[in-house]
């Protein structure tokens, strides 16, 4: 006698009122870590510090929020999401708020460093937002909670001086404070419980980290997917640093003020993240990654010869963002899809080298600005998105002669396996439609919500 196996328990549909406030919650937290940037030299006026220490508020941001994204994302997959998300979303507050009162330039520093390593709480809301929806629509829900992530940057640094007219430079720490510690209390009243995974019951701390870096290791498709997010924006990185020099020098010559509202093109990029998860969602996304690998090159190549017209450059900026946004996107459809109960840790590693790529690109364009100007950067950043094309690639011809390997596997009465078996995988980088094709072996069949199915509209 057999026993029918429990169905698993399908987490609560996610609406579009939930949907909304954890793209707020996010954009939210990770603002905290851009006020500064337009602020240093009012911070050290007020707190008597010299340039160098102002500048370094800049590093601590970029700092902490590493950590966090190596130290606590992980976290997402061995304990219960909800708290964890409130716990830091709380945290955030009260590191936002000693920020916010620091006497001296370390204190400053501090509450910097933990704000940022906080301020991760953005990035454990968005696997929880993808795990909450439904496999045709989690490209989209994606999506939008990113879309919260870029908003809060780009308006992070324009509300940051408005408010420091108004009260100065601590004024927009105390407002983002308070909003926190409110969306921690929403939060904790709106997210459904997502408890962590069966597999990974039990796993220590060390264990956890460890198997982070390990997923790096077994999985292909992560890997390649890292490397080409992290080239992405180390390309898309060489724009955001040497778009100040050339704004502010000749024939522009523009203020910070004005530099800083020109940032807002980047806001295109929110539509761009939305409509390229829904072409994800439909099965494209793979000719999402193609169409911006191959955009974020071109519109280097516009950038290049723009120069002095100013048209010019807003078009090729306004390529960049929209290349950049959509493969971002598809990059997450992708590697979300792998292990859906590792979700946090994929997260992590993604999300690392993806900021680690961004670090370099910045670097970079700081060096080979002094040594060729506008030219010599707008190459490097043509050479960076070069090799997203290159890694794109290179992906196609390693799953076309999977295909082809599959094919051969069939006839010669081997049956392949999706998930690891002798004969390779048709796409390995292709999002899985449904919860059930990455199901580990013996595992119940995943229960298809109501209305949801395929065929059906949300």
């Amino acid at each position: 006698m057999t026993t029918d196996p429990v169905p698993r328990q399908e987490p609560p549909a996610l609406g579009r009122g939930l949907l909304f406030l954890m793209a707020t919650a996010t954009g939210l937290s990770v603002a905290g870590n851009y006020f500064a940037q337009p602020l240093l030299d009012l911070i050290g006026r007020d707190l008597q510090v010299g340039s160098t220490l102002a500048g370094l508020v800049v590093t601590a941001a970029q700092a902490g929020y590493a950590l966090g994204l190596i130290l606590l994302v992980p976290l997402g997959d061995v304990t219960d999401r909800r708290r964890l998300s409130v716990r830091l979303f709380m945290a955030t507050a009260a590191f936002l708020a000693l920020t916010a009162a620091a006497p001296n330039g370390p204190v400053l520093l501090a509450g910097t460093v933990l704000t940022a390593l906080a301020s991760v709480g953005a990035q454990v809301v968005v696997p929880y937002a993808a795990g909450l929806a439904a496999p045709e629509e989690r490209g989209r829900v994606v999506g939008v909670v990113m879309s919260g992530i870029l908003l809060g940057g780009l308006l992070a640094r324009t509300a940051s001086g408005a408010l420091s007219e108004l009260g100065g430079w601590r004024t927009i720490y105390w407002v983002n404070a308070l909003l926190m510690a409110g969306m921690a209390v929403l939060l904790h009243r709106r997210l459904p419980r997502l408890p962590a995974g069966t597999g990974t019951a039990g796993m220590s701390y060390p264990t956890l980290l460890r198997s982070t870096v390990a997923l790096l290791r077994d999985e292909p498709v992560l890997r390649r997917r890292s490397a080409l997010g992290a080239l992405s924006l180390a390309s898309y990185s060489v724009q955001l640093t040497a778009l100040t020099f050339l704004l502010a020098r000749p024939p522009y010559g523009w203020s910070e003020s004005a530099i800083g509202l020109f940032g807002l093109v980047g806001a295109v990029g929110v539509v761009t993240m939305t409509f390229a998860g829904r072409l994800n969602d439909r099965g494209h996304v793979q000719a999402v990654t193609g169409a911006g690998v191959v955009l974020l090159t071109g519109s280097w190549v516009v950038l290049g010869v723009a120069g002095e017209s100013l048209p010019w450059l807003v078009a090729g900026i306004v390529g960049l963002n929209v290349a950049q946004q959509a493969v971002l996107n598809s990059n997450q459809a992708v590697v979300y899809a792998i292990r859906p109960d590792a979700r946090n840790r994929i997260n992590s590693a993604f999300m690392t080298s993806f900021f680690a790529g961004g670090a370099a690109g910045s670097a970079l364009t700081s060096v080979v600005w002094a040594r060729g100007g506008w030219p010599a950067v707008s190459a490097l950043g043509a050479v960076l998105a070069g090799g997203t094309v290159v890694l794109w690639v290179a992906e196609r011809v390693s799953a076309a002669r999977g295909v082809r390997g599959a094919g051969q596997g069939t006839a010669a009465g081997r049956a392949p396996q999706p998930d690891g078996g002798p004969a390779p995988r048709s796409d390995p980088d292709a999002a899985p439609r449904s919860a059930a094709e990455r199901a580990p072996a013996g595992a119940a069949p995943a229960v298809t919500r109501p209305g949801t199915g395929a065929g059906s509209r949300p």
